[in-house]
């Protein structure tokens, strides 16, 4: 539907917490939001939006492995599509690959931003919504 991508690497700039919620709100728009679903290490990014009252957060499920099964049984059984207009999330499909050298299923921690946004939503929508049949995307980028 729409997507957010910061990469402060690629800007040779970072960000505020402020900024990015402005990105966030921008992002929403006049769309109801139910939540904001967020890596559980941006503690003060999620402190920044429950200030600002507008919208609730949930702390992400960051287990990586389950999550790529998550979204990879999602895409087969057709319950998640992404928008063409999505372009980061799109170009980071074809980046994200394993580490050959860790001894376990470990991605390569890299060009993975959109995908870790994918894992947390798939995650949590999938939870919540169990008996529902189809839900869309679209990732901020906190």
């Amino acid at each position: 539907m729409k997507e957010y991508y910061f990469a402060s690497k690629k800007e040779g700039v970072s960000r505020t917490d402020e900024e990015h919620y402005a990105a966030l709100e921008e992002l929403a728009g006049e769309r109801n939001i139910e939540k904001v679903i967020v890596d559980p290490s941006a503690a003060s990014f999620i402190e920044c939006i429950r200030r600002h009252n507008r919208f609730k957060t949930a702390k992400a499920d960051n287990d990586v492995v389950s999550g790529i099964r998550r979204v990879s049984n999602a895409l087969k059984q057709n319950k998640l599509r992404i928008h063409e207009s999505c372009k980061d999330i799109i170009r980071e499909f074809s980046l994200y690959r394993w580490n050959d050298k860790a001894g376990a299923d470990v991605p390569v921690k890299e060009n993975d931003h959109a995908m870790d946004d994918m894992r947390y939503f798939v995650a949590y929508v999938m939870k919540e919504r169990q008996d529902e049949s189809f839900f869309a995307l679209s990732v901020g980028r906190e």
